[in-house]
Order: structure tokens, then sequence, then C-alpha cells
């Protein structure tokens, strides 16, 4: 397996206004990048907006979803008026949440300034006939792209958790979740753009034109992208304001400019894959990373990661380290707000065992009392449900890992993920702290063992000898999953 480390010490260059911007921050700050924290959904999608908006030479989009909601309509058609400024837009999505959105998709990229492809595709395109085609190219077909990118210009980038959709950006009326990722400018964001390269040059990323069933017509193309055009300023059903054309956006990211903290990062993805056929029995690039880190941790490693799987052989490199006294403490979904119960049952079958190891965890409550931190609008926190979505981790407050990559045996072992590695005391701190209040009674479940080795979850005022705020049948239907070996495809 190919591992690709990029540590960056040089100069980027791009577009004339994103290039003055990002050049005049950067030069105080020789062979370091500059960074943002995006803690916060409405923050998220504030400066997605004003990127695609502030273009002007290139948009490069890589996600493993981008969903036909409020808040991924309203970018796809900013998408559009970058591309009928003369803006290159490309961008890549993995197949498996397509749903038989080709036809659409190839529509977009008829028009000539935008290109989009499809990444490891199955040969049946819709229904029933596309899941079947797994049985018949499974080793193939169960390597994922999870990566998720947005570089403009080749300037400014962000990297880290969140897909496009409502859920991600605080837009959901019923679910919204707790996510993380990065905005950067310099040198590191020439990785962004290698780690997109090498995806859209793969042999497995297909045009979605050789893809859809219809070509479509001059006279279809024509009304679909007038519609799209007439309402690209539209920004009905979005909670929050956002820049709308170039100017504001780049008052957005001037000021945006101010925020950075600067320091050394190394940025690190898996590249696509090239043989359908040999065994993932090698750990990612992304998952090495992450043992590197945690090897040379002399008194803490806080994760924070949406499904947490290990196995046998992780624990065992874990216990071995032998660090007195090493925390470890993890903060993930618990049943009750895991969006995927599977992923929460491969979890449950080795929950005992992390613990015996001397594993903290704590399990995110639905209800949380941070909602109003951390999502914009109260009225949501009232009856909404919250869930974590976000891959970060910090070693020793000093060294931060974000990026797509969650500490489950899919991300070890099968999918091309993206990660940061920030070296910045300041930035990691800050994560911390925000982490440890994802841990904190009023937002989590600390998970232990009794005095009978059976487990108990302490909340507020509370010990609780079952999954908290889950009734009877979803906790059998997680019970059942749990006894079948799956984990390794979780």
């Amino acid at each position: 397996m190919l591992y690709i480390l990029f540590t960056f010490a040089g100069a980027a260059s791009a577009a004339p206004a994103l290039d003055t911007i990002a050049t005049t921050a950067a030069e105080p700050h020789p062979e370091q990048s500059g960074f943002h924290i995006l803690d916060t959904g409405r923050e998220a999608f504030l400066y997605r907006a004003a990127m695609i908006d502030a273009a002007n030479s290139s948009i490069d989009a890589q996600y493993y979803i981008w969903n036909s909601d409020t808040s991924g309509l309203y970018l796809a058609r900013r998408l559009l008026v970058a591309a009928d400024r003369g803006v290159r837009v490309r961008v890549i999505l993995d197949d498996i949440n397509l749903g038989g959105r080709d036809d659409l998709l190839a529509l977009f990229a008829s028009h000539p300034n935008i290109d989009i492809k499809v990444y490891n595709p199955a040969p049946v395109r819709e229904g029933a006939g596309k899941w079947l085609s797994f049985l018949t190219d499974f080793d193939r077909l169960n390597r994922r792209m999870h990566n998720k990118s947005l570089v403009v210009d080749g300037v400014v980038g962000i990297i880290g958790g969140r897909n496009i959709g409502d859920e991600y950006f605080d837009e959901h009326a019923t679910l919204n979740f707790r996510d993380r990722d990065v905005l950067a400018v310099g040198p590191v964001v020439n990785g962004f753009s290698a780690n997109f390269d090498a995806f859209w040059g793969s042999e497995w990323s297909r045009p979605v034109g050789e893809l859809a069933s219809t070509t479509p017509s001059e006279a279809a193309y024509s009304e679909r992208i007038a519609e799209a055009r007439d309402r690209a300023s539209e920004t009905d059903g979005l909670k929050l304001d956002v820049p709308v054309g170039q100017e504001a956006a780049l008052d957005v990211l001037t000021q945006s400019m101010a925020t950075l903290t600067w320091a050394e990062a190394d940025f690190i993805f898996e590249p696509p894959l090239v043989d359908p056929d040999a065994l993932p029995d090698q750990l990612t690039v992304a998952a090495q990373a992450l043992a590197d880190a945690v090897k040379t941790a002399e008194s803490e490693v806080l994760i924070e990661s949406a499904y947490f799987i290990l196995d046998d052989e992780a624990l065992a490199q874990i216990r071995s380290l032998n660090k007195e006294p090493l925390r470890i403490a993890v903060l993930t979904n618990s049943l009750a707000s895991n969006d995927v119960v599977p992923n929460h049952a491969g979890y449950a079958r080795w929950r005992p065992e992390a613990l015996e190891h001397g594993f903290e965890l704590y399990e995110l409550r639905p209800d949380a009392a941070a909602c109003t931190v951390w999502i914009a609008y109260d009225e949501f926190c009232t009856d909404g449900i919250v869930g974590l979505h976000s891959k970060t981790a910090v070693f020793d407050r000093r060294v931060l890992y974000i990026g797509s990559f969650n500490a489950n045996l899919r991300a070890m072992y099968l999918n091309g993920e993206t990660v940061l590695l920030i070296h910045s005391p300041e930035l990691a701190a800050k994560v911390a702290d925000s982490i440890e209040l994802g841990m904190a009674p009023a937002n989590s479940w600390e998970v232990e063992l009794d005095e009978d080795g059976d487990l108990q979850w302490q909340g507020l005022n509370q010990t609780l000898s079952s999954e908290p705020d889950t009734d009877w049948w979803l906790r059998t239907k997680a019970w059942l999953i749990s006894l079948l070996p799956i984990e390794d495809y979780l």
C-alpha cells in the first residue's frame, strides 16, 4: 500500500483576488499555514458559500455525500454562477450516496466550465440491481472515497468531517450534527489539491455523463439551467444569512484572515484504489498516523469520533504501550444519538474490553445541554436530536488530528480518507476544551463497569443499567446486529 505524507514549507499561488488576500496574510508567517477551526455548522456553511462566491479561477470539491436539500442545492447553484463567470468547477462524488441522480448531475456537467466525476461507480445505476452488484464485485465496491474537501483558486481550502447537507450546517429540522472541520490557507492547501487531483485522475473515477441513462437535450439543458440561475441568489429556507456575490464573499474571507492561527502541519491522504483484488490487510495512512500519534503521546489522548470500533490488535497495541498515567478518553455517539445502528452495535461488542483496558468512554446525549452552544438556533434544541459526526483527536494538548477519519475499522483498512496533523498547542488546547465540554455530564453519559463487571451509564445525578433514552426494540435490534461478525465493514 502506498502512503502519501506531505510536510509543507513552500508557498502557494493562485488567481489574483484570493491570492492577494492569502499572500498578505501569510507574509509574516514563513513556512507555516494558517488555520481557523470551523466548530459550528453555521460557520462551516458561511465559509463554504463565501469561498465559492469569491472564486476567481477554480473550484475543486470532493465529497462523500452531497445532498439535494436546501443547503446542498444552494451551494450547487452558486457553483453554476461561478462557472458562468468563467471559473473552472470540478466535482468528484462517491457513488454510494448518489441515489439515482446521474441524469441530473450529467445535465449540470453539460455546462462548459463544469466537470463532475463519480468515484468507484457500481455497474448497475439504480434500484435493487445497484445493491445486488455488490455481491458480484464486493471487493471493489466496498472501497469508498470518504474524503471531504473544498479548494478554491488553489489558496483556500476546507478539510474535515462535514459532508454537504442540512444536518451538517444546522439547517435540519429534527437532527443536526456536532461536527468539525478547518479552513486553511498557505502551503498546506497544495496537499489538498494533490489529494483531489489523485482521485480525479484515478481510473476508478468516471465522468458522470458516461453513467447517465440519457443525454440531456439542448432544450432540457437550457430550461433546467435557466431555472437554477434564476434561483441562484435565493436564500429562502436558509436559516443563516450568507454573502452573495464576489465582493461580499471577499469581505468575509478578508475578515477571516485575522482569525487564523499559524502553525506547521502535515497533510495525509490515502491514495485512490489501484488493485481492487488486493486484501485490505494493512492500515491506511490515516490510521497509521493516528497510531503513531498515540504511541508518542505522553499524558493524554482525547478522541472525538462519531463511530468508534477497534479490534483485538488495536487494543493489544494500546495495552502494550504501558504508559502510566496515559489517559485515553473517547467521546462517541450513544445508541440514542447514533444515526447508524450497526455502527453502534460494532462498538458495543468490545466496549467492556475497552473499559477493562483503561479507556474512558463518553456517549453523547441526544438532548445535550451544549446544543445551544453547538447549534445556531435555540428553537431546534428544544425538540431536536443532536448527533456526533466529528472526527478529531488531540495529543498532549499539543497536536491536533482532524479530518474525515472515524476511528473505526472501515476507515482503518478500506476507505479513502484525509487528515491534517496541526502542530499548534493553541488550536490543540482549544479543541481539547471543546471535546471536554462534550464529555461533561450535561452532554454525555460516562460508561463504566460496576463491581460485577456489568455496564452502567453515569448521567446527571443518575446511574442507569441499560442504554439510555432507548426503547426495548432499538436495544434488541442493536444487540442482534452485534452478534454478526460485520465490524470489519463498519
